[in-house]
């Protein structure tokens, strides 16, 4: 699944100004290279927090679920947030597409490790209550949650403003799986590697996307290759869930799914350490 850069996404820090362009240049050649570490975002510091905390609790059973055992059936966890796409929305105004990320990101997880997706439940942390804001952001996960065939069945609401600047949008999603229908999470020699398309850039490297685009455009911008929608508009399209995409996987021999969010094509190497070789791209 493409999906452009945060299952294990190490964060998006917040930025000041995401109104207007960050620079004078128009020359596109001028983003050429950029990196996280020009963006605010320390990786490595990152990865090594992220490390602490799992030595702290202890490993995982599976790279994209947590699995629990219940009876003859596992029950699998997900949980992830929105990410600096939040931004965007900030600066457009415009919530009405983030739910729909929100239940992407999660169930996009737990169908990569082959399991069928039940319940979502979220949390929303904002510095000052707004009900239309809310309002859109609920509309958001609706729709989302009857695209990916869930039930919402709950979430929670803080309002923290010495906390949160702005709102941050998460959540967590359960599913079921036999083991016979979990993939087994390793590639084997001569597997056929096939990429199901995005939507976008869907919710994940937006941090390095903003600070792309905001040096030589406005949000409300033409975006270049689509004069019929805004630069803003093509950031927050919402991410494509696969649910329905892969559930014909659990008839073929399928061994191994990649989510391809925090880390990008990294994400490959959780099936096995194999080279991947690309002879017939279409």
């Amino acid at each position: 699944m493409d999906d452009s850069d945060g299952t294990d996404d190490p964060g998006d820090p917040d930025e000041a100004d995401e109104t207007g362009r960050t620079g004078d240049s128009d020359d596109p050649d001028e983003t050429e290279g950029l990196t996280y570490a020009e963006t605010g975002v320390d990786i490595e510091a990152s990865e090594a927090a992220t490390a602490a905390l799992v030595g702290a609790v202890g490993e995982f059973e599976g790279d994209y679920a947590g699995l629990v055992e219940v009876g003859d059936r596992y029950l699998a966890l997900a949980t992830d947030g929105v990410g600096t796409k939040l931004l965007v929305a900030e600066a457009l105004d415009d919530y009405s597409t983030i739910g729909i990320d929100c239940l992407a990101m999660n169930v996009n997880d737990l169908v990569a490790a082959g399991v069928t997706p039940v319940a979502f439940v979220d949390y929303l942390a904002v510095e000052t209550p707004d009900d239309a804001t809310a309002e859109a952001v609920g509309e958001g996960l609706s729709a989302g949650a009857d695209r990916a065939s869930v039930e919402l069945v709950g979430g929670e609401t803080a309002v923290m403003p010495e906390v949160i600047r702005g709102l941050d949008l998460a959540g967590a999603c359960v599913g079921l799986a036999t083991e016979t229908e979990l993939f087994d999470g390793t590639a084997r020699e001569g597997d056929a590697l096939v990429g199901l398309p995005s939507s976008g850039i869907h919710s994940n490297g937006l941090t390095l996307a903003r600070e792309a685009v905001t040096r030589n455009f406005d949000y409300t911008d033409p975006f270049p290759y689509d004069d019929d929608r805004t630069v803003g508009e093509v950031l927050l399209e919402p991410t494509r869930i696969y649910r329905e995409a892969l559930e014909p996987l659990h008839a073929a021999e399928t061994h191994a799914a990649a989510h391809v969010t925090g880390g990008g094509w990294t994400n490959l190497s959780r099936m096995g350490e194999f080279r991947y070789v690309v002879d017939d791209p279409f």
